[in-house]
């Protein structure tokens, strides 16, 4: 339950920007000459408010995903075989397309692997193996 402190943080900070805001308007506008009416101050509190809304639901959700492996650290990341590896073809990674190499054998389409190297954008695979789940070694 992280959700609950973040949201405090979000209306806690919000209403603070609109205070802000508020004196602004009511006292450091004035000092300058310019009169801003109050239906415009409504407008820019309720335009603030949407912002900010919008602006914690997109950022939450952001939040919420499940981080993209990237290649600093796609050795040892899980895939499947979307074009049959002999020796080459392609594999998707996530929900990314790889090309990639077989260290071995021929690997069939829908076969999971493992990646082994990286090599700049084209990977080495194995045959993902059942037992490698269960934190036995892998078979090279």
């Amino acid at each position: 339950m992280r959700e609950k402190p973040r949201i405090m943080l979000t209306i806690l900070a919000t209403l603070l920007e609109e205070i802000a805001l508020v004196v602004f308007i009511f006292l450091g506008l004035p000092m300058l000459g310019v009169e801003v009416p109050l239906g415009g101050l409504i407008a820019m509190m309720a335009g603030i408010a949407t912002y900010g809304v919008i602006s914690y639901r997109l950022g939450s959700r952001a939040l919420r995903k499940k981080p993209v492996v990237g290649l600093s650290d796609m050795v040892g990341s899980r895939g499947v075989v979307i074009k049959t590896l002999a020796p080459g073809g392609t594999v998707r990674i996530g929900s990314e397309l790889w090309d990639a190499k077989t260290t071995g054998q021929e690997i069939e389409k829908g076969e999971g692997v493992i990646v082994v190297k990286r090599d700049g954008l084209k990977l080495t695979v194995r045959k993902d193996n059942p037992r490698d789940a269960t934190g036995d070694p892998p078979q090279s």
